[in-house]
């Protein structure tokens, strides 16, 4: 028998099944768009705590400075320093940081 045994079902309160709980993992394979999307709390919060930019948050997420990314993308620090505190920046410009970064455009630009 290959039925699936890591799932849950939640009945509701008229006894029949309302929700079905599967391991997160099992959905990304269902729905790996959804992991694309995801800004983790910590990027938020500095957003939040420190008024930084979606790009500066990554970065320092990611534990990188501005001369790694800079490098990256093939820019002078100082370049990167500009963009990076930019509210607005040119799609080509957010998708090439996006890359740089390892994200999604989407993670970036919300």
């Amino acid at each position: 028998m290959n039925a699936p045994t890591n799932i849950q079902i939640i009945n509701g309160q008229d006894g029949k099944p309302a929700f079905v709980v599967i391991p997160y993992a099992d959905y990304l394979k269902e729905h790996p768009s959804q992991d694309e999307q995801y800004v983790p709390h910590e990027v938020v919060a500095m957003m939040v705590e420190h008024q930084w930019t979606p790009i500066r948050s990554w970065r320092e997420h990611l534990k990188l400075t501005q001369h790694e990314v800079a490098d990256r993308l093939g820019i002078s620090q100082s370049a990167y320093a500009q963009q990076e505190s930019s509210i607005r920046l040119r799609p080509s410009s957010l998708e090439k940081i996006a890359v740089a970064l390892g994200v999604s455009v989407e993670q970036l630009d919300f």
